[in-house]
C-alpha cells in the first residue's frame, strides 16, 4: 500500500468547516471531504502529540498504521470522531455539537503556525 504522505487541509469555507482529504486519504476513508456548518462547532484548540486525539477504534472506514497514521471515522463509546492524523507535527482539533454526524475533527497540520492559524481562524468565526 502507498504510505499516506499527503495530509488533509482543513479550512474554513464562507460557513462550514471543511476537511479535503488527500488522495490516499481520499481511497482509506471512503470519501473525500468532511463539511461542517459552523453553527455545529463548539470549539477548536491545537494537540501537539497526535497519538493523543485518538479514543475508540477504527469504525469500518476508519484505517490507522501504528505509529504512522490513522483515518476515517473513530468510534468511542461516547460517539464517534472523524480523523486524518500523521505521526509527525501537531494536530487541530474541532469539538462538535451533538448534532453534527461527529463528535469532533482531528486534522494534522504542517506544522504548529499551520495549526494556529487554523484555529484562529475558526475562532473568528464563533
Amino acid at each position: 500500500m502507498e504510505e499516506v504522505g499527503a495530509m488533509a487541509r482543513l479550512t474554513v469555507d464562507e460557513d462550514e468547516v471543511v476537511v479535503r482529504l488527500s488522495g490516499p486519504e481520499r481511497l482509506l476513508a471512503r470519501r473525500s471531504r468532511i463539511r461542517v456548518p459552523l453553527a455545529q462547532v463548539r470549539g477548536a484548540s491545537v494537540e501537539p502529540d497526535w497519538w493523543r486525539v485518538l479514543r475508540g477504534e477504527a469504525h469500518h472506514h476508519g484505517h490507522w498504521l501504528p505509529d504512522r497514521f490513522c483515518v476515517g471515522a473513530w468510534e468511542y463509546p461516547g460517539g464517534r470522531d472523524f480523523v486524518a492524523v500523521h505521526e509527525h507535527g501537531p494536530v487541530v482539533l474541532v469539538d462538535l455539537a451533538r448534532s453534527a454526524p461527529f463528535a469532533r475533527l482531528a486534522v494534522s497540520a504542517g506544522d504548529a503556525d499551520d495549526a494556529e492559524s487554523a484555529v484562529r481562524a475558526i475562532r473568528r468565526t464563533l
